[in-house]
């Protein structure tokens, strides 16, 4: 039973996010440069926990963990749900901007940008951040 036990705790920890979520556009490190540049009124909000978010975030990033968006939330953060909004967390092992994203779709938003490398790759690939 032990052994049972941990086999799926392991398992679980090393599952990875889905590679699409419905009504976003998946992008790179890269790509979240170039659409940074691109549009002039994007929000990005990063979904990790605070204490996360404090210890280094993307530019401009508002803190907004998955535990806390709902349509109150979105809707004090982003001006309009044509914006262009940016979810992220800290990567492809971490799930909260895959809820984060799903709620924002539920509520009707159609410009969404999804980092699924998040954090992670930011960092290791050496992009601009606050630390």
């Amino acid at each position: 039973v032990i052994m049972l036990m941990l086999l799926s705790t392991l398992g679980w920890a090393a599952e990875l996010t889905p590679d699409t979520i419905t009504g976003t556009t998946k992008v790179t490190a890269e790509d979240v440069i170039d659409l940074l540049g691109k549009y002039d009124d994007h929000v990005i909000i990063d979904a990790r926990t605070r204490k996360d978010h404090a210890a280094g975030w993307i530019e401009g990033a508002v803190s907004l963990p998955d535990t806390e968006t709902n349509a109150e939330t979105l809707a004090a953060n982003i001006p309009s749900k044509s914006t262009p909004v940016l979810f992220y967390c800290n990567g492809v092992k971490c799930g909260r901007s895959v809820k984060s994203c799903q709620t924002a779709v539920a509520e009707g938003y159609g410009n969404i940008y999804w980092f699924r490398g998040g954090w992670g790759e930011w960092t290791a690939k050496g992009m601009p951040g606050t630390h």
